[in-house]
């Protein structure tokens, strides 16, 4: 992919491993790249969420390449007039040794900059809840233990933080070391694997303890390691592996399209969510019935429009690109739609929608607060009704109770998916799973359709009353259904789930344990 004139390369640093912490400036030169280069396998999920596809890829391995190499290679691409993008995990000049990699590039005669991204010696102590510096500690020192045995006599004076980086084996040795030059047996210590990401873990313990502690947790390496007095704050201060969901891995079993919503807002709950799809959203078999609809919408057969999903927005309009139609041809209709998500995606086109539910959001609250027909006020008495094959009667018989006749037309097809990767199912009934989200009846149906029933001891959310039902029908307790049946409140019900579960087990003096991590046979108590 060629330019022409003056390439350029962009030594870039893209934080500790939370996709959140990515400047917005190491987004943007990420976005341009013509090559990407650096241990781009450990840093895949950045490359796919921020680099093109047609960008090339170049896999620069610690140790394997020399800096000068390296440069060689980079400066070729950057003298055709490519801008190159050199990734470095947390930041270039203090976790990248990339000060070297720079220096053997000025020789080239290239333009480059250096992007500064959110160091780990910072940036996964905070995430693990533990002050670097205090009102009494007042200096932090970091040490990267991959440059070499460093002189432990000197970091072991005063009362400064540790911070050591690149830690994978003998903390054993590490705190024997520390101890004798000087640091207390009893001083504070903890290490963290996965920092700033739902896989974090952390361990606290002391320099005398620490290697028993790690070894009874199976931690594994590479660790970031605190030590010094501040790391007993963690008690108080620890707020990312508290979250309500931390580290609960969460089914997902949706339309691929739609799943994202959800996925993102469990995230923040600090769950892992796990994306099944269940459902596959195909055109109708007899397409001359929405294209007949469409027709009679144009020519004025229709007072009203009712949409009752995002997916029967997307339908017909598609079917209207199909006819070169656009937004103006509902003018002088009124336009319903079942809940907020829905009505966001009718703006989206341009069109306010003239009833949205104040109340429930589904079927039945739409009827609810649906206008009766009147004949002096209602020149029309006929409504356009684009919807799912497998949708439920409740509105069709709530509009006709009200007088008006109802054009009910399938829209589109929801049918079963394939049967997600064995793993996945093996999950499923073995309760590897912490909870599962259901959104709709046909997710229950069709997850236990290709994949079998969760196991007893999973969490089941649904996300409303005829959800919950069909959960009910195939042998599953509900143990979340939130007030609100929407994605938002959804997720947050099921962290409220967490959170009093959470706060329970440590009222009891029981150790935090996930859904997941009950011993064989355990099953859910009753709520």
């Amino acid at each position: 992919m060629g330019k022409q004139g003056q390439g350029s390369v962009s030594f870039v640093g893209v934080g500790p491993g939370d996709p959140a912490l990515v400047t917005g400036r190491a987004k943007e030169l990420l976005g341009r790249a013509d090559v990407v280069a650096g241990e781009l396998e450990a840093l895949d999920a950045l490359v796919t969420a921020h680099v093109s596809s047609d960008a090339e890829r170049i896999e620069l391995t610690e140790h394997a390449v020399t800096p000068a190499e390296a440069g060689r290679v980079l400066a070729k691409h950057a003298k055709d007039g490519k801008h190159v993008v050199r990734m470095y995990a947390g930041d270039p000049f203090l976790d990248g040794h990339a000060a070297e990699h720079v220096a053997a590039f000025v020789r080239h005669h290239v333009p480059f900059e250096v992007t500064p991204g959110l160091p780990i010696a910072t940036a996964v102590p905070t995430y693990a809840g533990t002050p670097l510096t205090t009102a009494k500690v007042r200096e932090a020192r970091v040490v990267d233990v991959t440059a070499g045995e460093p002189d432990w006599e000197l970091f072991a004076e005063g009362s400064a933080t540790l911070v050591l980086t690149g830690v994978t084996e003998g903390l054993k040795d590490i705190a024997g070391l520390l101890m004798k030059a000087g640091r207390d047996a009893s001083m504070p210590v903890s290490v963290t694997t996965s920092g700033t990401t739902t896989d974090q873990r952390t361990v606290e313990a002391t320099l005398e303890t620490l290697a028993s502690e790690v070894k009874a947790s199976r931690l594994v390496g590479p660790f970031v390691m605190v030590v010094g007095s501040a790391v007993a704050l963690r008690d108080k201060l620890s707020w990312f592996e508290t979250k309500p969901l931390f580290g609960w891995r969460v089914l997902v079993p949706r339309t691929r399209e739609q799943a994202g919503v959800l996925s993102k807002l469990l995230r923040q709950y600090g769950a892992v969510p796990e994306e099944v799809p269940t459902i596959s959203v195909e055109p109708p078999r007899n397409p001359q019935q929405l294209d007949r609809a469409i027709t009679g919408l144009v020519t004025g057969r229709y007072q009203w429009v009712a949409f009752t999903s995002v997916n029967a927005v997307r339908a017909v309009r598609e079917k209207f690109e199909e006819y070169g139609l656009d937004a103006r041809a509902f003018a002088g209709l009124k336009i319903a739609a079942v809940g907020d998500k829905t009505a966001e995606s009718i703006q989206a086109w341009g069109i306010k929608p003239d009833l949205v539910p104040t109340g429930e959001h589904s079927a039945r609250g739409l009827v609810e607060e649906w206008p009766p027909y009147d004949r002096v006020l209602d020149p029309i008495n006929r409504v356009f009704l684009p919807r799912a094959d497998i949708a439920t009667e409740t509105l069709v018989a709530g509009l006709v109770e009200l007088g008006w006749e109802v054009d009910d037309v399938t829209a589109y097809r929801t049918v079963r998916a394939a049967p997600p990767p064995a793993p996945i199912r093996e999950a499923i009934k073995t309760g590897k799973f912490d909870a599962v989200a259901f959104t709709s009846s046909s997710t229950v149906r069709n997850l236990v359709g290709i994949a079998g029933k969760p196991h007893a001891t999973t969490v089941i959310a649904a996300i409303g009353a005829q959800t919950a039902a069909t959960a009910g029908e195939h042998g599953l307790r509900v143990d979340v259904k939130p007030e609100q049946p929407s994605i938002e409140a959804l997720a947050e019900a099921l962290a409220e789930f967490g959170a009093a579960r959470r706060a329970a087990q440590i009222e009891a003096g029981d150790p935090v344990t996930k859904p997941s991590e009950r011993k064989s046979g355990a099953r859910r108590r009753p709520k």
